[in-house]
């Protein structure tokens, strides 16, 4: 068995809250369990969105909660040469192509076959731009984004666009997604330059060795995604655990945008009443200690009882 590496990927979009704070926690603990090593991923590709501050307040919040990584921080905003690779790769594979419409044009070709097919607010792509029969390496002179032709991708790994992408979730079990039809063609590089979450995630997955995911389970939708997009690639699968989301008031999932509060770590005592609260939210009893490396140390235990992997 590979050794045991994982890792925490937030956006720098503002600082850590009750709900980010779970899910650092709970990929540190994995980690721990099993002996690994624990990484941090800043993913700052959306640029509009993300700020310096942002992310030296997220370490600074990680290292007061004793959340402390093993190596240095990669930054996605530093490592756009290296999508770039990856984007070239699949183009000169046929896997990928340039999409000139824009949302409008989308939704009124869907429209027109007779449906919206949005899917968690997003339109599902019609394949308006796919490539047919020809070759997906010309780049139209107007602005234009990438996609990745599912068919092909599909094909290649001797599928039918009909058929589901399976995987296993440690917490949620058996997983499926009938990619080709749920998702559609999805975007590797906007029209404006910045890389898709989809397409750096699994080049830095793979680059930073990581063997095992944790992460929320809001993001367990991107799973099949990108595990074709693995597949495309050559990459490594790595192993998935998405974990409980922790729930505004009015029953959403806590975020920014529905004004979730910083966690404040001013001292330990705070900083462990913060981890307390994370740790119920895992499910874990609470710790029974004053110290925080002593209730770091007893969740870690909990956790290995709980996730061991054999």
């Amino acid at each position: 068995m590979k050794p045991y590496i994982g890792r925490f990927a937030p956006s720098p979009t503002g600082p850590l809250h009750a709900g980010s704070l779970v899910a650092a926690l709970a990929s540190w603990l994995d980690a721990r369990a099993h002996g690994g090593t624990w990484l941090v991923r800043i993913e700052d590709v959306d640029a509009t969105r993300c700020s310096v501050q942002a992310q030296h307040t997220i370490m600074q919040q990680l290292h007061a909660h004793g959340l402390v990584p093993d190596a240095e921080p990669w930054v996605q905003s530093q490592r756009s040469s290296i999508y770039q690779q990856a984007l070239d790769a699949l183009v000169a594979q046929g896997l990928a192509y340039p999409c000139t419409c824009s949302r409008k044009q989308i939704a009124e070709a869907l429209e027109a076959q007779g449906g919206t097919r949005l899917r968690h607010g997003e339109l599902v792509y019609p394949g308006t731009c796919r490539p047919r029969g020809g070759s997906a390496m010309g780049r139209p002179a107007q602005a234009h984004a990438w996609r990745l032709d599912m068919a092909a991708c599909l094909m290649q790994q001797g599928l039918l666009a009909t058929e589901a992408t399976h995987w296993h979730d440690r917490r949620l079990g058996a997983q499926q997604q009938v990619v080709a039809q749920e998702v559609g063609d999805f975007v590797l590089r906007r029209s404006d330059g910045l890389w898709a979450y989809q397409l750096a995630v699994v080049v830095d997955d793979a680059a930073q060795g990581i063997t095992h995911i944790v992460r929320g389970e809001d993001l367990a939708d991107n799973t099949a995604r990108q595990i074709v997009l693995q597949q495309a690639l050559g990459l490594p699968q790595p192993q998935y655990l998405h974990t409980p989301l922790v729930l505004a008031a009015d029953g959403e999932k806590l975020s920014k945008q529905n004004g979730a509060q910083p966690v404040l770590a001013d001292d330990t005592a705070q900083a462990l009443r913060n981890l307390q609260a994370a740790a119920g939210a895992l499910d874990l009893p609470p710790a029974t200690t004053a110290t925080l490396p002593e209730a770091l140390q007893q969740w870690t235990a909990d956790w290995r009882q709980r996730w061991r992997m054999t």
